[in-house]
């Protein structure tokens, strides 16, 4: 059976329209299909944007938090935006954010890092850790309660939220509660059955877009044991010590094998994990098609977890 037959019928319509990535032909326009018409604004929660110094320069980050705040600190979350290490912006994740802040009471910080090719790694974990500390050391100003700080993204963002957790474990802070790497990208080998067997030009996310976008990510980098787990997450020897863990995937998603591979050595490390897999779902079902029952069950789940980790 092929891809599109594999398909719950309620996403088929989506991928029936989806044009498909062209990261190697076209990036500019591939691109420019994460690029979400502004929302409408929910009044409960207060967004900023604001400039802080990283080793670039400045770096944007988008600050979310509840509009009506009393004098409590509130657990926080830095959300890292998906798009394979080469796509995609904070403002694509303004809808999410604010439902993040509404169903846990917290403050989000959304990290603009850098995207490949043109600032290849390490240049996105770099900012991902800088927003991170940046988010910490101004907890007084952020009204944050520094028992209480995740991390979480999706994609390539998921694959960032894995190696920083990585990156914090081994620099020794700060102190995380919580991690949720949704579908993420953590393994540039391409060697799982998964990402043989979704190919298709109209999945959201094929072997040809993966080979693409891990090669602009680690620029000239060989191929070999030598890369480091803050690059390719599956590459870390061990994975004892990380966070309690919650992530999903589709069991259409090429990212599959990778994930479930992940789930099993966190387990195996000692690590709490929720693990959820959908049937009949690919690459970023629920953002792609978000009416679709699947799709809202998904959501529901994984902001749901942030809610129970962030306020135990």
């Amino acid at each position: 059976m092929d891809f599109e037959n594999r398909v719950l019928p309620e996403l088929r319509p989506i991928i029936a329209e989806f044009p498909g990535f062209q990261l190697e032909e076209n990036l500019e326009l591939s691109r420019s299909y994460l690029s979400n018409p502004p929302i409408q604004k929910s009044e409960h929660v207060r967004t900023t944007s604001r400039m802080i110094p990283s080793l670039a320069g400045e770096m944007l980050v988008k600050i979310y938090e509840p509009s009506q705040r009393t004098g409590a600190k509130l657990p926080a979350m830095l959300w890292i935006h998906g798009g394979g290490y080469v796509m995609g912006h904070p403002d694509m994740d303004d809808a999410l954010c604010e439902r993040f802040v509404q169903a846990a009471e917290c403050v989000v910080v959304s990290v603009d890092y850098r995207l490949a090719p043109e600032h290849p790694y390490p240049a996105a974990i770099d900012d991902c850790y800088t927003a991170l500390t940046w988010m910490t050391d101004e907890a007084e100003l952020l009204g944050i309660d520094l028992k209480r700080v995740a991390i979480a993204g999706a994609s390539g963002g998921g694959g960032l939220t894995a190696a920083l957790a990585l990156m914090v474990r081994d620099k020794g802070g700060p102190s995380l509660i919580f991690q949720m790497p949704l579908y993420p990208m953590i393994d540039d080998r391409n060697i799982t059955a998964s990402s043989f067997e979704i190919t298709a030009d109209n999945a959201t996310w094929n072997r040809a877009n993966n080979l693409a976008a891990w090669s602009m990510y680690l620029g000239n980098r060989i191929e070999d044991s030598g890369v480091s787990p803050y690059a390719v997450p599956s590459r870390a020897e061990s994975l004892a010590g990380l966070p309690p863990t919650y992530t999903c995937i589709g069991q259409l998603d090429l990212f599959r094998d990778e994930t479930i591979e992940y789930v099993t050595r966190l387990a195996q490390a000692g690590v709490d994990v929720e693990f959820h897999l959908y049937p009949g779902t690919f690459h970023s079902f629920e953002v792609m098609v978000p009416q679709a029952e699947v799709s809202r069950r998904a959501s529901e789940n994984y902001v749901d977890a942030i809610a129970r980790a962030l306020n135990p």
